[in-house]
C-alpha cells in the first residue's frame, strides 16, 4: 500500500488555511503535516516537515509565494509547489509556473479539485483550474518585450512601495542589480514612474489584495 501524499499548506488567512486542511484530512491518502502563514515559515520547516506537495499562497508578508517557490524548489527539488490564489490574471499564472510551480489552482473551486490538483502533480503532471486556464487562453501579445521572471519579481516587490534597497535585501542581490531591472522594467512597459508601475500591477492583477 502507497503511504500518504504529505500535505504541507501555507496561506496567511487561518481560516482559508484550516478549512482547506479539515477537508484535505477527510481523504486517508493525504496526510496535512503543517499549516504555516508565510512563506519565510515554509522556507525554514520544509525539511523537517518533508512534504511532497506544498500548497501555496502567492501574497504573503514576509517572503512571497514566487520567492518562497524558488528557494523551495532550489533546496528540495522533488518537492512539488501547488499555487492556491485568488488571482487569475495571466501574467501570475505564467509567472507562477516559469518559477517552477507544478500547478496552480484558485481559491474558489470546489475541495475535490484541490485534491484532484494534488493526485496530478504527484503524477509528474501540470495543473491548471479551469479558471487559471481560460485566463491564460487570450493571447497577450501587444508587441511589449516581456519582462523575465526576475522583473515579475521584482515588479512585484516596487508596486508593494518597496525601496530598491529593500528589494536588493530580500532577493540577494545588489542594489545596482535592482535598478537595473527597474530601469528595463519601465522600458518594456514604457513606464516613466514608480506611481505609473504600481498602477500598472494593479490594473494586470499583479497586486491585487496585496494589502489585506
Amino acid at each position: 500500500m502507497t503511504s500518504p501524499t504529505r500535505v504541507l499548506i501555507v496561506d496567511d488567512h487561518p481560516m482559508v488555511a484550516e478549512g482547506i486542511r479539515a477537508i484535505l484530512e477527510s481523504y486517508d491518502d493525504i496526510t496535512v503535516v503543517g499549516t504555516l502563514g508565510n512563506g519565510q515559515e515554509a522556507i525554514d520547516q520544509a525539511e523537517a516537515l518533508a512534504p511532497d506537495v506544498i500548497l501555496l499562497d502567492l501574497n504573503m508578508p514576509q517572503v512571497n509565494g514566487l520567492s518562497a517557490t524558488e528557494i523551495l524548489l532550489e533546496r528540495n527539488p522533488e518537492t512539488r509547489i501547488l499555487i492556491l490564489s485568488m488571482h487569475n490574471s495571466p501574467e501570475y499564472i505564467s509567472t507562477a509556473l516559469r518559477h517552477g510551480a507544478a500547478g496552480y489552482v484558485l481559491k474558489d473551486v470546489p475541495t475535490e479539485e484541490i485534491k484532484a490538483a494534488i493526485g496530478r502533480v504527484m503524477a509528474g503532471e501540470r495543473y491548471l483550474c479551469t479558471g487559471a486556464t481560460a485566463s491564460l487562453k487570450p493571447a497577450t501579445t501587444d508587441g511589449r518585450e516581456p519582462l523575465t521572471d526576475r522583473e515579475q519579481t521584482i515588479l512585484l516587490q516596487l508596486a508593494q512601495g518597496k525601496s530598491n534597497k529593500d528589494v536588493a535585501a530580500e532577493l540577494d542581490i545588489s542594489v545596482r542589480t535592482v535598478e537595473t531591472h527597474r530601469k528595463n522594467i519601465k522600458r518594456k512597459l514604457g513606464i516613466a514612474t514608480t506611481a505609473g508601475l504600481t498602477r500598472y500591477a494593479m490594473e494586470h492583477g499583479v497586486l491585487q489584495g496585496t494589502g489585506h
